[in-house]
């Protein structure tokens, strides 16, 4: 009798745990400029309207974000096929869109970190100059910029600071299109200050987001990648293999939110945040809203 308890109260228990799995609480990893906490902000409410409790952990950098997925301290973040690629895989192989998704989340299974669903969102690097600027009117390609360069043209960059670290920033563009652009001319600062000073004309070309709605909004021109160098960075939510194993809802509702996102979208969005100042909070609520998510 007593044994027939004791196992009653072993399953009950083990049934109650299993239970609180959905329960426990998420934590949301993310980046520090606003397309970061954007999606960070989203799918926090996303989940918490889903019977999901999550926290955010926001502004870090990269390496940092890659570290806390691996060594457990979060659990989910949205990252970019080509970060994970380059920068965390070290592949430097020239791949397409589908190749690179593939390949990144075939290596990232290997450290329990899973790949859901890829959005139409292509957050990739792009270097861009004012429409107006006379110094720098005659550069439309990064061929342009490259022979600038050569050329002995002090142009000056703003980057953020893990661009000029990066074999898929900087490092990898000088020797794809053959040039330096020596200390003096970069000026790294925090990613959110590079459209400013891009605009307020501190600076000649500014390293961009492709999805940032500031492009527009400031009126820049994109140079073209006339060599190809840019990875694919399709934007894409990223679960721990423990996590979604214990709450495999959540695939279907993060593939939701990843199926409405597209280029236009994210630099719309981004626009509200960055431009108009609306809080990511509001845009974040406003958008799921419109898209019958929460």
């Amino acid at each position: 009798m007593f044994k027939r308890v004791l196992l009653s109260v072993i399953t009950s228990t083990a049934l109650f745990s299993a239970g609180l799995s959905h329960a426990s609480e998420l934590t949301i990893g993310s980046k520090a400029y606003a397309e970061q906490l954007l999606l960070a902000e989203m799918t926090s409410q996303l989940l918490n309207e889903n019977g999901f409790k999550a926290k955010k952990m926001t502004g870090m950098g990269s390496s940092l974000l890659r570290q806390a997925m691996e060594n457990a301290q979060i659990d989910l973040c949205w990252e970019y096929t080509g970060t994970s690629l380059v920068t965390y895989n070290k592949i430097t192989d020239r791949l397409s869109p589908d190749e690179t998704y593939e390949r990144v989340k075939e290596l990232d299974a290997r450290k329990n970190i899973i790949w859901l669903n890829p959005s139409d969102a292509n957050n990739t690097y792009a270097v861009a100059v004012r429409s107006d600027d006379e110094n720098t009117k005659d550069l439309n390609t990064l061929s342009d910029l490259a022979q600038a360069y050569n050329d002995g043209r002090k142009l000056s960059m703003a980057t953020s600071p893990e661009f000029p670290k990066r074999e898929d920033g900087l490092l990898g563009l000088q020797k794809t299109y053959d040039f330096k652009t020596g200390r003096r001319n970069l000026s790294p600062m925090h990613a959110g200050l590079v459209y400013q000073a891009l605009r307020d004309g501190q600076v000649d070309v500014a390293m961009v987001f492709s999805t940032d709605g500031r492009i527009a909004a400031f009126d820049f021109r994109v140079l073209e990648d006339d060599r190809g160098f840019f990875p694919s960075y399709a934007m894409t939510p990223t679960v721990r293999k423990e996590v979604l194993q214990a709450n495999p809802e959540l695939e279907p509702l993060l593939n939701k939110l990843s199926a409405v996102l597209d280029d236009e979208t994210m630099q719309r969005l981004n626009a509200q945040v960055a431009v108009d100042e609306v809080s990511v909070e509001k845009v974040a609520k406003e958008f799921l809203k419109k898209h019958d998510l929460i």
